[in-house]
């Protein structure tokens, strides 16, 4: 089964999770959720199987270029609306086997694709 990894191409976490399934032999389709309605099409099943807490990177230079009134009390319906505006809101690393969908990476996270 091929599974899909959702980021930015130039993203140093993708990059290392892109070498990663590279060495472990782990076919993947890749697809920059900056494509028009990418982000839209897979934020509602992404949000239902892990949260939109999981998703929403705050830690990036997108969310500190917000507008601090845009950041405050951000909420499920807020954190969705913000992710498709700006999709680079949504961590990275997203892939989806097809049965889980796991949000960033770590080698330890990554390894139940090998076992």
């Amino acid at each position: 089964m091929v599974m899909t990894i959702f980021g930015i191409k130039n993203c140093d976490t993708m990059k290392k999770a892109f070498a990663w399934l590279a060495a472990n032999g782990v076919a993947y389709d890749f697809i920059d959720y900056r494509q028009a309605g990418v982000a839209a099409a897979h934020l509602p099943d992404w949000n239902r199987r892990v949260g939109w807490q999981a998703l929403l990177n705050t830690r990036g230079l997108t969310w500190r270029k917000l507008a601090a009134a845009e950041r405050a009390e951000v909420d499920e319906a807020r954190a969705l609306q913000l992710m498709v505006e700006h999709p680079s809101l949504i961590k990275r690393p997203v892939l989806d086997t097809g049965k889980d969908l796991l949000v960033g990476f770590s080698v330890a996270s990554y390894t139940c694709l090998v076992d």
